[in-house]
């Protein structure tokens, strides 16, 4: 008689136990990093805008008046207005670059 070795129905129930255990502690760590990724990008595209307003500064020795300004003497592009979270990229007076 031939004895065939398998997993019985036990077994393969606690490896799909584990499993399933394993993807419910990993699948919100993933979903919080997300939102912490979208932050710090916005806050690096701010950045950048910034280092714009201060390149036009050097050039030109007055602030921008709006990021228009900006766009318009191509420092910048459209896709810099917003971030990847949708929050926009704003100007105040003072030639502070901040997101809302």
């Amino acid at each position: 008689m031939c004895q065939e070795k398998a997993f019985t129905l036990v077994e393969m129930l606690i490896v799909l136990l584990i499993i399933s255990l394993l993807i419910l502690l990993i699948v919100p760590n993933i979903a919080k990093r997300s939102s912490n990724i979208h932050a710090k990008g916005c806050e690096a595209q701010v950045e950048l805008v910034q280092s714009q307003v201060v390149a036009y500064e050097l050039d030109h020795k007055k602030k921008p008046s709006s990021l228009q300004t900006l766009l318009a003497h191509k420092y910048i592009e459209d896709k810099h207005l917003t971030c990847g979270n949708g929050k926009t990229i704003k100007l105040r007076g003072n030639g502070e670059v901040y997101y809302e």
